[in-house]
């Protein structure tokens, strides 16, 4: 079982003095059967005040606020973690579920809600033709046809890491043929959806210290996947990124529907036009045992 420690930093630098608004942190690393988180913590520069909630898709969140005006704000999470993830993992799926089409159960279906609704227009069934490109005969092994797809996002998808906010659409994404792991895990996650199935987003970290996967920078990166619901199994965890399934390498610290309830780090400032000058995030992820 690796132990890990997470060092991340949020360092945002202005030309004058700025009065900071609430910041919303997503910085702690989700426990689940495969995370076991040890420790945690968060420090900020000015000090704040942290109070803590839970929202609806039972991610811890974090509400910073900062009394006195400042020219720097520097924010840093610390964390240890036990990974249990496998690199070969098998999946217990149930039985009706393992060839495609299935349908959930009622439960299922409505617990799943608008995670199984498409998130995009699609006027003219361009991403419907494409997703269907991958769905051979009338029925498929659903385990081969959603390894196939993110294949698929990964083949035909160059890589490439983007500073900006900004995610693409799904079909903006396939015109393009290029995107950040962001753009390739919401084409992913909206071509599951054309198929179906239930999908959420993930946001965490990519933990590579050979520097052989795909985002990934010295060591460690932030980084973005996405969770399949299969009945019996759970949610499994597919990078298109990477063309991989299964949590090996990646270690989860929110889910959501869409990749823009996943920011890391959010707020704004009141200040003089042009005040804002710089923003770094740097991310450093240690083997401790």
């Amino acid at each position: 079982m690796p132990k890990l420690s997470i060092g991340h930093r949020t360092t945002y630098s202005y030309r004058s003095p700025v009065q900071l608004s609430p910041y919303r942190l997503l910085l702690r690393p989700r426990k689940g059967p495969e995370l076991l988180l040890q420790r945690h913590q968060i420090a900020a520069s000015p000090g704040g005040r942290v109070s803590w909630t839970t929202d609806v898709f039972g991610n811890a969140v974090a509400t910073m606020t900062f009394p006195e005006p400042t020219q720097q704000l520097e924010i840093v999470s610390r964390a240890d973690v036990d990974v249990k993830s496998e690199a070969w993992p098998v999946f217990d799926i149930a039985a009706p579920a393992a060839t495609y089409p299935f349908l959930y159960d009622d439960q299922d279906w409505k617990d799943l809600g608008a995670l199984r609704d498409v998130q995009y227009p699609d006027a003219s069934g361009e991403l419907q033709q494409w997703v269907k490109g991958f769905v051979m005969g009338n029925s498929a092994d659903t385990l081969s046809l959603l390894k196939d797809l993110s294949a698929g996002v990964s083949n035909g998808v160059a890589y490439q890491a983007r500073d900006t906010e900004r995610t693409q659409p799904p079909l903006e994404t396939i015109s393009l043929r290029s995107g950040s792991c962001r753009d390739l895990a919401t084409l992913f996650a909206e071509s599951v959806r054309v198929l179906g199935l239930g999908a959420r987003i993930v946001s965490g970290y990519l933990y590579d210290p050979a520097r052989s996967l795909v985002g990934s920078s010295p060591g460690s990166s932030t980084h973005a996947w996405v969770e399949v619901f299969l009945p019996g199994a759970g949610w499994i965890a597919f990078d298109p990124t990477n063309r991989s399934m299964g949590s090996a390498n990646l270690i989860p610290v929110a889910v959501a529907r869409d990749i823009t309830q996943l920011m890391s780090v959010s707020g704004t400032f009141i200040g003089p036009a042009g005040a804002f000058q710089s923003l770094d995030v740097a991310v450093d992820i240690a083997f401790i045992g």
